[in-house]
């Protein structure tokens, strides 16, 4: 996959729950989304009473302008998708077409909440390596396809500093996928591991359900002690 800048794709609530393993005590959890983008995670754990707070710096465009952004990138990406057919496996998606149909469900079930939840302070407009919350202000970050995907495009110091900062605001952190855009484990994840547990925490390489890009079935959960 060539991507020249991070794109505005969102997942569901039913792909985060299995790419971040959530339990039905995370989901009760105090939660925040680092990345989220134009994720419907946050609309349907609103309708199911949960508490979840997004980031990102994409927010402070309005919902017209973010599915602008979307569909300048979409058929692009599945382009390149069916390009590369041994590269992908078709489980959670039936295929290309019919991923092409759930990001379309997804950023229109985002958009038809954006601006009531900017309002009610659950989009926040903020963007790694800082950010503007408390210490421990939440139970569980969750940072889907954004760290280690663009290692490319964001070096080890901003890794280092990106999970550093979530760890500030959150007990703790789950990071999905491992893998880079070329579908390799990023280079970071192996000195980022041995970091973190130099430092005492509880860090962990857990194999999930979800798996689209083949062998993106690992995400990275880090907890401090």
């Amino acid at each position: 996959m060539k991507l020249d800048s991070v794109v505005p794709l969102g997942r569901s609530f039913e792909e985060y729950s299995q790419m971040f393993d959530l339990s039905s005590h995370d989901l009760k959890s105090k939660i925040v989304g680092v990345g989220d983008g134009p994720a419907s995670f946050n609309s349907t754990m609103n309708k199911m009473r949960y508490s979840v707070v997004s980031v990102d710096p994409i927010y402070t465009f309005n919902s017209h302008e973010i599915k602008s952004q979307f569909e300048r990138h979409i058929d692009n990406i599945i382009k390149q998708v069916r390009g590369s057919p041994d590269e992908w496996i078709w489980k959670f998606h039936a295929s290309p077409e019919e991923l092409k149909k759930h990001r379309r469900q997804v950023i229109s079930q985002f958009s038809d909440d954006f601006e009531s939840g900017k309002k009610e302070k659950r989009y926040i407009v903020g963007e790694l390596p800082s950010l503007s919350f408390e210490n421990d202000q939440f139970e569980l970050a969750l940072c889907s396809h954004f760290l280690f995907l663009y290692s490319e495009h964001f070096d080890y110091e901003f890794h280092e500093k990106s999970i550093e900062e979530i760890l500030r605001v959150s007990k703790e952190i789950r990071i999905f996928p491992l893998l880079d855009l070329e579908k390799h484990r990023s280079k970071y994840v192996a000195p980022l591991i041995n970091l973190y547990e130099n430092k005492g925490c509880e860090v962990e390489v857990r194999k999930v359900n979800y798996e689209l890009q083949r062998g993106g079935n690992e995400m990275l959960r880090i907890r401090k002690n």
